[in-house]
């Protein structure tokens, strides 16, 4: 079929539906759906008496299924409405008569177009194939073991709709029973070609009509000849969704550049007084260097720390890039439109008292002002913003100046302190901290856009509750992931936390399923803490990005090794299998009762030109990608001396162009702690006390990797 006539003649079938207000397709109309778009299905007709349903019967040649068909009864099973099996001229007219009565008695009232007549299926795997709109993603294609299986170990993957051949294929291989597909215990493999088309048929239908809330095909009979979905059901949306105002690309990177790298700030509420956040803020900014203008805004006062003050904002001289606004909620909207007036681009409203607290009327009336004018909106309910390339500290929190390649966004003030604070003991430069709180207007996606081209960003975090445009994020990550890698710590995994999320600035958190597999599909990083994700964003920019999948542990301690195995393991990577060579060429380092293979033990005892043999050995050889170090603390090779050696090492390899990610995990006293610190400043990633978060952050790495087309 034409794709314009394919297009006419859906369209056509929703528009009738729709105007019966009707949301649910019956089968046969369903079965419209299928034959137009080519997803397959069982032969199948509409019986009006019994009579017809024993013609249609005999037409097929063998059992049949027989259901009942009405637009007011959606769950067919329930209303004892389905009955499969069923052949021969008695079985089928009494199939009728009790499929019929069977639906009066559940619904009295009940439209009945008649009984379906569908060819029984062969037997063979059930999958389930299906979209949904989800809140945040909108059109997501969904896969995973159908019938009763799919609600009961829910082992289902989503993509964004549309999908093509080849992302239709990687969702089989997504789901937890992906080996059940490729045939077990003698089973024959199913025809994966088959089930990828018809998931991708149907994420092509709901892309093409928004106005489609749910297609369910449950089961699909998936066999080695083929896969037929015996129902398909099909779920028309209420309403349609409330538009959102979006941006360019270049509108983004425009207002963000000036958000971001102002030569003009104004403060709106400047202070004198010592414990109000209009005076942290300035002095802030003024202690920090911010070598722009400073403007204080405040009518009550004609000087704030030695600068001229302003009754309005409207008063200030010449071009402001930032309004940062420290009133309390119920002045904003005053304020905003003079923001306006003065045509100043930027809003960075650090107030609460908006949706968080349930003041959406509030909230509502300063994001139509800002669109009215054309203000892009920071906040509100946020600690405010640095900018540390610029030496700019608009909060009113602890200032930090420490510049670096790291940029870190946060949706709430708490996690935001936890950020400042993991970068400050840990000496971690940054390029930028931002807070988001309620999102009323920028949000990631518009921050990640930035920091995508930002030259002084080299790796970007952010911690989130909710996306308000699943879309526009993927947009984002995707453009900017093979430059550079992106961290997400989603909260609200759980249901409870979900709640949690949804009361605390106002976000509604998606379903996590969703989440996880999307964020993944566009090649992001998801952490699983917050400690993750802060150390992940620390320790990517150091690692050099791998060539290969080889990993080889060098260990001085068994124990370690065992530990840093299953670390690997657990991380989706894989430890080279040592050739025969270089399995010799190890053991010339390492005494007799060591281990080569892979763990290679040198053992607790080595003095420290074994660790150095070893370590070159690893570094040298090419087909060797990465390395994992276990160093166990002896007085022989002391933590510091490990750590000089190894840097050292390293560097040379380095100056030479080889480079190769190398963590470490460091056990013993407390000098282990030092000399993982002396490491990290040195492009090798170290841990004291952790076999587990080395090897995560080297998982983290090769995620990004692989997203980013490296390997």
């Amino acid at each position: 079929m034409m794709a314009e006539d394919r297009l006419e003649r859906v369209r056509t079938l929703i528009d009738s539906v729709r105007a019966e207000g009707r949301t649910a397709l019956t089968a046969p109309e369903g079965k419209v759906i299928a034959d137009a778009y080519g997803i397959a299905v069982p032969g199948e007709e509409l019986a009006k008496d019994a009579d017809e349903a024993l013609a249609f019967a005999d037409r097929f040649g063998g059992p049949v299924v027989m259901k009942i068909v009405s637009p007011d009864i959606l769950h067919k099973t329930d209303a004892g409405g389905v009955i499969v099996g069923v052949q021969g001229a008695d079985d089928v007219r009494a199939a009728y008569d009790r499929i019929i009565a069977n639906a009066r008695a559940y619904d009295a009232d009940a439209r009945i177009d008649g009984v379906q007549v569908q060819e029984l299926l062969p037997k063979g795997q059930e999958v389930i194939v299906g979209a949904v709109t989800d809140p945040t993603f909108g059109k997501v294609v969904a896969f995973g073991l159908g019938g009763v299986l799919v609600e009961v170990l829910k082992d289902v993957t989503f993509r964004l709709a549309p999908v093509d051949e080849a992302e239709s294929l990687s969702m089989l291989d997504s789901i937890r029973a992906a080996e059940v597909l490729r045939g077990v215990r003698g089973g024959a493999a199913v025809d994966r070609e088959a089930i990828a088309e018809q998931i991708r048929r149907v994420s092509q239908l709901v892309a093409d009509f928004p106005e489609i809330a749910e297609v369910d095909l449950n089961p699909v009979i998936a066999t080695p000849d083929g896969a037929v979905a015996a129902d398909i059901r099909v779920i028309l949306s209420e309403s349609e969704p409330e538009p959102r105002r979006t941006f360019t690309r270049e509108q983004i990177l425009t207002s963000m550049r000036r958000l971001m790298q102002p030569s003009s700030v104004a403060v709106i509420g400047a202070s004198n007084e010592q414990g109000k956040i209009g005076n942290s803020v300035m002095r802030n900014l003024v202690d920090g260097g911010f070598s722009g203008e400073i403007h204080p805004v405040n009518p009550k006062a004609d000087d704030i720390l030695g600068r001229k003050a302003y009754k309005s904002v409207t008063d200030v001289p010449g071009e402001v890039d930032v309004a940062v606004f420290a009133i309390p909620a119920k002045f904003v909207a005053a304020a905003l439109e003079e923001v306006g007036r003065k045509k100043i681009p930027n809003a960075v409203l650090i107030p609460s008292g908006f949706a968080e607290t349930g003041e959406h009327e509030l909230q509502a009336e300063i994001v139509a002002i800002a669109e009215r004018y054309g203000i892009r909106l920071l906040g509100p309910n946020i600690y405010g913003y640095y900018s540390t390339w610029q030496d700019l500290c608009a909060t009113f929190c602890t200032p930090y100046d420490v510049k670096g390649g790291v940029a870190l966004t946060s949706q709430s003030g708490g996690i935001g302190m936890a950020i400042l604070g993991f970068a400050r003991s840990t000496k971690t430069g940054v390029s930028a901290i931002v807070g988001l709180g309620n999102k009323s207007d920028v949000d990631e996606d518009d921050l990640l856009t930035w920091f995508g081209e930002d030259p002084h960003t080299e790796c970007i975090a952010m911690h989130l509750e909710d996306l308000k445009d699943g879309r526009a994020f993927v947009a984002a990550a995707r453009a900017t992931v093979p430059k550079k890698p992106v961290v997400v710590l989603k909260a609200g995994r759980t249901a409870a936390g979900a709640k949690a999320a949804g009361s605390h600035t106002g976000a509604l958190a998606g379903d996590d399923a969703v989440y996880d597999d999307i964020l993944r599909q566009a090649g992001v990083i998801r952490a699983p803490g917050l400690n993750d994700m802060l150390e992940y964003a620390r320790a990517l920019p150091v690692l050099p990005a791998p060539k290969g999948d080889n990993i080889v542990i060098i260990t001085g301690a068994g124990g370690s090794g065992v530990l840093l195995s299953d670390a690997v393991s657990d991380n989706g990577l894989s430890l080279m299998e040592i050739p025969p060579d270089l399995d010799e060429a190890f053991r010339r380092f390492i005494p007799p009762f060591g281990a080569a293979g892979n763990p290679v033990d040198i053992t607790g005892g080595e003095p420290p030109s074994t660790y150095e043999a070893t370590i070159r050995l690893g570094l040298q050889d090419p087909r060797i990608h990465s390395l994992v170090l276990g160093y166990w603390h002896t007085i022989v090779t002391p933590p510091m001396v490990f750590a000089e050696l190894t840097a050292r090492v390293v560097a040379e390899f380095r100056a030479r162009g080889i480079e190769k990610p190398v963590v470490a995990s460091l056990a013993g006293d407390v000098e282990v702690e030092e000399a993982c610190q002396y490491l990290f400043e040195r492009g090798v990633v170290a841990y004291p006390y952790t076999t587990e978060k080395p090897v995560a952050v080297l998982g983290a790495k090769y995620r990004w990797a692989r997203a980013a087309g490296l390997l």
